[in-house]
């Protein structure tokens, strides 16, 4: 498992503290690795999921640190969607 997805993995559990994902989403950190947030909470997994959420590393890193809105990258291209677009949404309100 790479640095990155390491740090995004403690920095994804911190921004949902007590709160839960009732659903499955991936992040996908190109070049890195994947991500799992589900009602287990935050892991490094490639298991299937509801939604997969694909970017690069800049760009996660800057949706994570609050940076750049999660729409705005995937309505510029910097954030693919692959899956339950509503799932995406929930996700993106909880982390937001």
């Amino acid at each position: 498992m790479s640095d990155v997805v390491t740090a995004a993995v403690d920095a994804l559990s911190k921004k949902l503290g007590d709160e839960s994902f009732d659903g499955s989403a991936k992040f996908v950190i190109e070049g890195e690795g994947s991500i799992v947030i589900d009602a287990d909470g935050v892991r490094a997994s490639d298991d299937d999921t509801d939604v997969t959420l694909t970017a690069d590393t800049e760009t996660f890193q800057s949706i994570l640190e609050g940076e750049t809105n999660p729409t705005a990258a995937f309505m510029t291209g910097k954030l693919s969607v692959d899956g339950d677009m509503g799932q995406a949404m929930k996700l993106g309100a909880l982390l937001g």
